[in-house]
């Protein structure tokens, strides 16, 4: 039993050398192997993570449609709170011009492109008239005797008058004195007939008829009272004396028009005049005839402009025997035109143009297998097609340019001191600390204050007057639309915003500079987004919803800016857009809400006034 007991020790203590042993040898080939190995491959791994490393904290963040955001880490934009997107190195490619954009910049800045084709320019002009009287059948009824009115059988406008009816009774002085000459030329007519046939065409030359004479002949007296015949038949427009007046041989007492044929009378301005020419053909509408529609042809065009509307006048003869239309009602009308020429231009959306008022410029896209640039392109502009413009140099078809989202293209370049449409021999990349770095905190500060138009911080620039006289006209036409959603009225608020569109594209922002030019470039293509939106849409609710979103954009500029010699009032509705509130401009403290109409008109309060 004891021998069994030493041999198990023996085991043990075997075992244990064993492990030991190899425990060793596996610690000391761990060493080794570091020694060879470990410090080359750990500093190699140490530079990859530190190569890495440091290419992540050099990586910008930068917004697709606000390029001058520029962030550290990925994020949403404090503007507009797209996603962030890598900046983009320029890969200093041939052409210095170029701004490059991936397709997810381009999707998120929303740019669309077009291929440029050639066609036939056609336009639809829309015409404002009114209905008028044709001027040939408009009459003046006069007395033809000169004398008192005794009687008058028409005692208001409006009334009918037929042909040779009596219109009023005259007493005349003269008239019975001439009578009295007829009874003595007829007792010696055999002796002296010629003294008959004169007394009795005296008579006559006063109008009077042959039954008349006869009727005074045979009752042997003088009349006192005579009746003054109307010439025409229609309808009396104007009442020109009164009972007991005295009136003069050939005084007109009626002004007495034939309605059933009138006169369109169409405003035609300045810029459309090329489009419109005799025998077009006009469709119009009448606001008190709902669901009729009229058409008739251009006759005549007024050859001198009125100075003072600044429109010539194109006129419509339309038959209107069963009375419909009434002189002063006002009609709305189209004309389907093209230009006389029927050579083929080369016509862009209007959107794809960006204009300073001196240069015309557009985007033209460049391919490649890698990625997608533009370039800019000074264009010269031919006639306005509404919502396109003809261009007469600068592009060719087939080329391929940016329809949307133009401004995003044009600020990048800016901002990379590339040729843009301010500065068309580039510059300096732009720099600053309102555009640089910004903590998270301050990230989120900015997307609340976009949010909440009057808490945001809007700077206060001193533009040029010729800058706030633009903007101001801009703002006049945009209490226009503004009325026309107070008056429910969806048709005059599309018209009034296609001209509010305009009257944006006017405004010549190369008269800013720097920062101030920045910050005008800012949301710009969503105002004109929005009005577009107005102009083309003809259900009120979706004009409204657009108008929404417009109004705090507006609020910035006129704030940043100022209006000239103008007190407006920034207002706001807490029901309006599904009770999350909805704001507006306008020049009057009194509340008239756009949102609502006669609905709730005097719901919401004034949020600020801006002198």
């Amino acid at each position: 039993m004891n021998n069994n007991k030493v041999k198990t020790q023996d085991l043990a203590s075997q075992r244990k050398k064993t492990i030991k042993t190899t425990g060793i040898t596996l610690a000391a080939g761990i060493l080794l192997g570091w020694l060879l190995f470990g410090g080359s491959g750990g500093e190699q791994a140490q530079e990859e993570t530190s190569q890495h490393d440091h290419t992540a904290e050099e990586t910008t963040w930068t917004c697709s449609m606000h390029p001058q955001i520029k962030q550290p880490d990925p994020g949403d934009c404090p503007i507009c709170g797209m996603e962030l997107i890598p900046l983009e190195e320029d890969d200093g490619g041939a052409d210095p011009g170029e701004i490059r954009m991936s397709p997810t910049a381009m999707q998120l800045a929303s740019v669309q492109t077009q291929k440029v084709t050639k066609g036939t320019a056609h336009k639809t002009v829309r015409l404002d008239g009114k209905v008028e009287a044709d001027e040939r059948e408009v009459y003046s009824q006069s007395s033809h005797v000169p004398g008192r009115i005794e009687k008058l059988t028409i005692n208001f406008t409006g009334q009918y008058v037929k042909r040779e009816a009596p219109v009023a009774y005259v007493y005349s002085p003269d008239l019975v004195t001439a009578q009295e000459e007829l009874f003595e030329a007829r007792s010696i007519k055999e002796a002296q007939p010629e003294l008959y046939r004169a007394s009795y065409e005296k008579l006559k030359n006063w109008k009077l008829t042959d039954a008349q004479i006869k009727n005074i002949l045979d009752s042997g007296e003088p009349q006192e009272q005579f009746p003054v015949l109307a010439d025409v038949s229609g309808y009396v427009t104007d009442k020109l004396v009164n009972m007991g007046d005295y009136i003069k041989r050939g005084q007109a007492i009626y002004k007495i028009a034939d309605l059933s044929s009138i006169w369109i009378l169409f405003d035609v301005y300045e810029s459309d005049i090329p489009w419109i020419e005799e025998g077009n053909e006009v469709t119009f509408t009448v606001s008190s005839l709902p669901g009729e529609t009229f058409s008739g042809k251009i006759d005549y065009i007024d050859p001198v402009i009125n100075p003072k509307t600044r429109v010539a006048k194109a006129r419509v003869e339309v038959n209107n025997s069963n009375l419909k239309l009434k002189p002063e009602m006002f009609v709305s009308g189209e004309v389907e035109a093209g230009l006389s020429n029927e050579e083929e231009n080369i016509v862009v959306p209007q959107s794809a143009v960006m204009w300073t008022g001196k240069r015309s410029v557009v985007y033209v896209k460049k391919s490649s297998e890698d990625n997608v640039s533009f370039i800019m392109r000074e264009v010269l502009l031919g006639l306005d097609l509404g919502n396109s413009y003809i261009i007469e140099e600068g592009l060719e078809a087939g080329e391929e340019i940016a329809v949307h989202g133009t401004f995003s293209i044009d600020a990048a370049a800016q901002l990379s001191g590339k040729p843009s449409m301010m500065s068309p021999e580039g510059g300096e990349p732009a720099t600053g600390h309102d555009h640089g770095t910004m903590s998270s905190g301050e990230m989120e500060s900015m997307k609340e204050a976009s949010q909440n138009p009057e808490d945001q911080e809007i700077p206060d620039y001193e533009s040029p007057l010729q800058f706030k006289k633009q903007l101001t006209a801009f703002f006049d036409q945009y209490i226009e639309m503004k009325d026309a959603m107070v008056a429910s009225n969806a048709e005059l608020a599309a018209s009034e915003a296609k001209e509010a569109l305009k009257a944006l594209g006017n405004i010549d922002m190369a008269l800013l500079k720097g920062d101030a030019h920045m910050f005008w470039m800012e949301n710009l293509d969503k105002m004109e987004s929005a009005l577009t939106t107005i102009s083309e849409s003809d259900d009120l609710e979706s004009q409204r919803a657009a108008f929404v979103d417009f109004n705090p954009f507006l609020y910035s500029k006129v704030k940043a800016f100022g209006l000239d010699e103008k007190t407006v009032y920034f207002q706001f509705c807490p029901m309006a857009n599904d009770d999350k509130g909805a704001y507006w401009l306008s020049t009057e403290e009194n509340i008239r809400n756009p949102y609502y109409g006669d609905m709730m008109l005097e719901c919401g309060e004034v949020k600020e006034t801006l002198e």
